[in-house]
């Protein structure tokens, strides 16, 4: 069977926050239904998180996941001591800009796979 961690959060404003699991044999934090999610990959030894893919079917956009699937990512690295890597330019263009309190976690800011 499939170890899997769930993450969920609190919404605020009434809004209903999205189940994110941590499909850790897959290397992703996705929506339940398996259709939304945020991959990435080991490096050095496992200390480091580097995400680089996002993926929200069209019929999802617009509602924050992409968003949600950062946070479970990044709250995962914070509390493992990873750092992280924002290969993927949603994380690294929309999500970190608007959010920079996650900076600190970068590994660097202006290193990127070659993925």
């Amino acid at each position: 069977m499939m170890a899997s961690t769930t993450i969920s959060g609190t919404g605020s404003g009434g809004a209903e926050v999205p189940k994110i699991v941590w499909n850790e044999t897959q290397h992703r934090f996705e929506t339940e239904d398996k259709k939304a999610y945020i991959e990435y990959v080991m490096r050095d030894n496992g200390k480091v998180m580097d995400i680089v893919h996002t993926f929200v079917p069209s019929s999802k956009r617009g509602l924050g996941l992409a968003s949600h699937l950062c946070v479970a990512a990044f709250n995962h690295a914070k509390s493992h001591s990873l750092s992280v890597i924002p290969t993927c330019s949603y994380v690294s263009d929309t999500f970190l800009p608007k959010n920079p309190t996650w900076n600190s976690l970068l590994y660097s800011e202006d290193l990127k796979s070659n993925i």
